[in-house]
């Protein structure tokens, strides 16, 4: 763990002072059929997990564990997981797709009124009021606002100013295989794509964080990459669109499109398993504002799988002695073999080998057993791919 800099404090003000007023994340971008083969969900689990956009957190709800409490400290993600929940509870399959598969209903304000907003918090109807026409405007979709989706709004905007590179990113994601997606990329895209102007771009701070990226992440990824953040961005997209199906990676999709198709979606915006999550099973969700500290302070029962994303990595900068409380209340609460998985800007975080547990200073690899084989076969099969490391951790039983 590394001690802030001035550039660090600096860059956590501002970081802070975006993320305290702004929905960061409109979709989730950590894979869940990866995290599904990781956990091995059973019907006696209790699952702690980062809030983000709470997609992840309706998928695994349809392995039906006993219960998924997602937590996030950032009101506006648990505000957004409250909407798609009063969604299931309340709409039929053709409005809740339009309003969260194709990010735009025309009726939205009328659904809204007559049937969302009795089911949110008095926070969540506050954000929502406000920003309603998010889900109605015509100038654009859901997913091209909050700062993520500014981002995706300013990717859109480049391929609309190049219509040949428009062309073939449409044509990339319409290849029949992935042998024809090399062909298009290699030949079409590349060549077009990553100019100096897209590479300074895609290299500042500033666009990070609104991707929600702090700079003690930025760190991470400059620590490993002899081309900086822009050679890792490249890399990363470069190993999505060359070596895995785009057929189902939706994703990428929505990224680029701003909506998804009924045959490239989340799991929750399939129509059999919205029936199923209407039918009980989205009431296995429990929503806390608050830290993940400050919740296994005050939940009384054992959770047996954490999903914890890269929260982590920032934290290890910016709070190192609140990372280690984290660690300490993990390891009180965790159930006998539970499983804890998280993601990081670094493929082997030099963080982890730094933590010291307890009176006795246990290490961290000591306290949990870290299962490295099992992450690296894993990560290969990861659709975002815009993390270079991916960990296991078990609880002994």
């Amino acid at each position: 763990m590394s001690t802030p800099t001035l550039r660090d404090k600096l860059d956590q003000k501002i970081f802070d002072a975006i993320y305290s007023r702004s929905l960061v994340y409109n979709t989730c971008w950590e894979d869940p059929a990866v995290d599904r083969r990781a956990l091995a969900l059973g019907a006696d689990d209790s699952v702690l997990v980062i809030t983000s956009a709470g997609c992840n957190a309706l998928d695994y709800a349809l392995e039906a564990p006993r219960a998924v409490h997602a937590v996030d400290a950032n009101p506006r993600q648990n505000a957004l997981l409250e909407l798609k929940i009063a969604g299931i509870r309340t709409l039929a399959f053709d409005d809740y797709f339009a309003i969260f598969g194709e990010g735009f209903h025309a009726g939205f304000a009328d659904l809204y009124r007559q049937h969302l907003r009795a089911q949110l918090s008095p926070f969540a109807q506050g954000w929502w009021d406000k920003r309603a026409h998010w889900f109605s405007s015509r100038r654009g979709s859901f997913y091209f606002h909050g700062l993520s989706g500014l981002v995706a709004r300013g990717v859109r905007a480049y391929f609309a100013a190049r219509p040949k590179l428009r062309a073939a990113m449409a044509d990339l994601f319409d290849a029949r295989d992935v042998a024809e997606q090399q062909a298009i990329y290699d030949t079409r895209v590349a060549p077009q794509l990553w100019s100096k102007p897209v590479n300074w771009v895609i290299s500042r701070q500033f666009v990070m964080s609104l991707l929600g990226v702090p700079y003690p992440q930025r760190k991470l990824v400059e620590a490993q990459h002899d081309e900086g953040v822009s050679g890792f961005i490249r890399g990363a997209v470069q190993y999505v669109f060359r070596q895995l199906p785009l057929a189902d990676n939706y994703f990428w999709h929505v990224y680029m499109t701003g909506r998804y198709r009924r045959d490239c979606c989340p799991e929750y915006l399939k129509e059999a398993n919205f029936a199923r999550l209407k039918a009980g099973l989205v009431e296995r969700i429990h929503l806390h504002t608050t830290t993940v500290t400050e919740f296994l302070r005050a939940h009384e029962a054992a959770i047996s799988r954490f999903v914890l994303l890269d929260h982590m990595d920032w934290m290890s900068t910016y709070h190192p002695a609140a990372l280690v409380e984290e660690w300490e209340a993990i390891r009180q609460r965790a159930a006998p073999g539970a499983r804890i998985l998280l993601r990081s800007a670094h493929a082997r975080p030099a963080w982890l080998d730094a933590i010291r547990l307890g009176p006795q200073q246990v290490r961290l690899r000591d306290a949990f057993r870290f299962m490295d084989a099992e992450a690296d076969a894993l990560q290969p099969h990861d659709r975002v791919h815009t993390y270079a490391g991916f960990v296991i951790a078990d609880v002994p039983a």
